[in-house]
């Protein structure tokens, strides 16, 4: 007689071994993480170039200002890059409000901030010929005013510190004249 013997090859032969993926699995995958990672980084770069960050960068990067002379007018310095080039006039002995003057020749601008005020104190800025700007203090000790054009030429320009009625700055109203050849710093 003769026996028959079944076997189960799943139940006595050892599992398969693992193979390691092959070469080109590998590749492709490390080829989708790096255009994963490239995506992610020209996507943060296009964003921060839309951004007030990038805005400034960019600027940085042309080294003009946004908005040169009339242009300027009533723009506030900071968002146009007219801080970059600016030179300031201050007054170094008798300034109880810390009133300065900073004048862009790249903007062809000037604008006032004062330092040292108090919350509902005024700062001005005002070409002889041409517009007044004004700021508020609205919180802290410092503000600044937008931008007054002065063109490519002579200026005259005068900033004032305005304490608020009835408001906690000690000192009166203050104010302080430049021109284009003021010695600015």
């Amino acid at each position: 007689m003769t026996t028959s013997s079944t076997s189960d090859d799943s139940a006595t032969s050892p599992e398969p071994e693992s193979q390691p993926p092959t070469r080109g699995g590998r590749r492709r995958r490390n080829s989708a993480t790096t255009l994963a990672y490239a995506v992610a980084i020209v996507s943060a770069v296009a964003a921060a170039f839309v951004t007030p960050l990038g805005d400034h960068l960019m600027k940085g990067f042309l080294d003009e200002p946004t908005c040169p002379g009339e242009a300027c007018e009533g723009k506030n310095p900071q968002n146009q890059g007219c801080g970059e080039d600016a030179r300031t006039y201050k007054p170094a002995v008798g300034n109880p409000a810390l009133l300065q003057i900073r004048y862009s020749e790249d903007c062809q601008a000037v604008w006032a901030r004062v330092e040292r005020g108090s919350p509902g104190d005024l700062v001005t800025a005002e070409v002889t010929g041409g517009a007044k700007r004004a700021a508020q203090i609205e919180y802290g000790d410092d503000k600044f005013t937008s931008m007054v054009s002065v063109g490519d030429g002579e200026f005259q320009v005068t900033a004032c510190a305005v304490p608020k009625a009835g408001g906690e700055s000690t000192y009166e109203r203050y104010c302080i004249h430049a021109t284009e050849a003021t010695a600015w710093r």
